[in-house]
């Protein structure tokens, strides 16, 4: 069983530090969660704009926006927790507001496609905010900080996913970009005000702890390589193995020196405690289902069937904006308040949480896999999606947190992140290439989309994603009963 470390209260022994005001504290997290999202999936609805305004010759000098964010959020999920932990939570939320304010002052005042790229990889690396409220959060809320921590992050994702793609596809249709991007300055300034004056200023969670530069550069290198290779691989070829296979050398060698390093840039026996690394895992899983279910329901929807030949035709036909409404059962699932799963977290039941998860997401996956060609198909498989992953989200990120004490919230929120970023780039990935797998024209235009059949085989490998959870979960819990038995003996 995961060690579950106690809550501490408003504050850590020996300190004293005012009662924050909860509702506006928690506020401020939301907010900072629906923001981070909200970037992130309002670009998906911007991308034929941002093609068309900047001349922009091939779809892969678009992609280079989704890699440049991935890449800045990398390093973000690594460093922003942790700075967190050693100088202060309002210091950490304040900075990762500012990078996202001037990430999208960037090209509001550039208004061009370099300075859009620049921007991109500020707003990604300020987007990892979203993981900071799972530690001031749990610091000043005493017993409760970790469930409503947990509850803030899952609910707030999702409302952020959907937020903007509905907001994306407002922009495409009232604002220019240059206009959307000051907008955006605006408002993440005002959120960067609002960190200052809500969250506490209270002292460093981990006063005689510091920053392992070396190791930390060194962990940003390798994760950055294969979400390179992960969000450029089908535009290089065979010569994404290059960074692939550098990615994860790096990443081997980076463990074996962490293990012996006495100032670890994650704690070592945070790994080797019971059903964490096997958490972080399920995290990546849930992330990569995640990402391509999104995938999938966006590119279907957006596909009008008389563009095509009418063998080749299906598609909804949808608007940007309409294609962010049908995704509103999906964050609609996760404002569900799972109090019993919860419970079952915290006495040590984490496994059966993760396997209800997995389970729900992958009769989700099924039912699109058979049925996705008309709207209340995506209603229906958008519900179910939706509550499966926020089961899987709230489980992982929970597990994770119990397995330290709240002066390490941060560097625990670092290490789950991480996984996330990995598992959502590798599911943009898989459906990537399967979509490309096999093309058919849109009649007219000289441009191609996927074949028809593609989307069911993109939802199947999906599921198959969802049900390597419950692998995961079986493999963790035969690891453990070995090792008690192993120390019994």
């Amino acid at each position: 069983m995961t060690e579950i470390h106690p809550q501490s209260g408003p504050g850590r022994p020996g300190t004293a530090r005012p009662a924050p005001n909860k509702a506006v504290l928690i506020g401020v997290g939301t907010l900072l969660i629906v923001l981070t999202n909200a970037v992130i999936f309002i670009l998906p609805p911007l991308l034929p704009i941002i093609q068309a305004q900047y001349g922009l010759a091939t779809v892969a000098e678009t992609t280079w926006l989704y890699t440049a964010l991935t890449l800045g959020g990398g390093a973000g999920f690594i460093l922003l927790p942790r700075l967190a932990d050693l100088y202060g939570d309002r210091n950490a939320a304040v900075a990762a507001s500012t990078f996202l304010a001037v990430g999208a002052l960037v090209p509001a005042a550039g208004d061009s496609y370099s300075t859009l790229l620049v921007g991109c990889i500020l707003m990604g690396f300020g987007g990892a905010a979203q993981l900071l409220p799972l530690g001031f959060l749990r610091r000043n809320l005493g017993a409760d900080g970790i469930t409503v921590g947990v509850a803030v992050l899952v609910v707030a994702t999702g409302v952020g996913i959907v937020v903007g793609m509905i907001g994306g596809g407002l922009i495409v249709e009232s604002l220019s970009l240059r206009g959307f991007f000051i907008i955006l300055t605006i408002v993440c300034a005002v959120t960067a005000i609002a960190c200052h004056a809500v969250i506490p200023h209270t002292p460093p969670a981990e006063r005689s702890g510091r920053i392992a530069v070396l190791g930390t550069v060194w962990m940003i290198a390798w994760v950055a390589a294969i979400l390179l290779t992960l969000t450029q691989g089908l535009v290089w070829g065979i010569a994404a193995l290059i960074p692939l296979i550098a990615g994860i050398v790096g990443g081997i060698a980076w463990v074996r020196v962490e293990r012996r390093s006495t100032s670890a840039v994650f704690d070592v026996a945070l790994m080797k405690a019971p059903l964490v690394t096997a958490s972080c895992v399920c995290i990546a899983l849930f992330a990569a289902v995640n990402s391509a279910f999104l995938l999938l329901l966006s590119t279907y929807a957006q596909i009008t069937p008389e563009n095509l030949r009418p063998a080749d035709a299906y598609g909804l036909g949808l608007s940007a904006l309409q294609t962010g409404w049908l995704m509103a059962p999906f964050a609609a699932a996760f404002l569900i308040r799972g109090t019993v799963l919860e419970r079952a977290l915290f006495n040590g039941r984490g496994a059966t949480v993760f396997v209800i998860g997995a389970l729900i997401s992958a009769s989700g996956l099924t039912w699109l896999a058979v049925a996705h060609g008309q709207q209340w198909h995506y209603l229906a498989g958008a519900a179910v999606m939706g509550l499966g992953i926020r089961i899987g989200y709230a489980a992982g990120f929970t597990m994770v947190q119990m397995a330290v004490p709240e002066e390490k919230a941060g560097m625990a929120a670092g290490i789950a992140g991480t996984s996330m970023a990995v598992g959502f780039a590798f599911g943009t990935a898989l459906v990537s290439a399967d979509l490309g797998a096999s093309l058919v024209p849109v009649v007219g235009t000289g441009l191609d989309v996927a074949a028809k059949g593609l989307y069911g085989i993109g939802y199947w490998l999906s599921g198959l994603l969802a049900l390597l959870v419950v692998v995961t979960v079986l493999v963790s819990r035969a690891r453990s009963g070995r090792r008690v038995c192993a120390a019994a003996s």
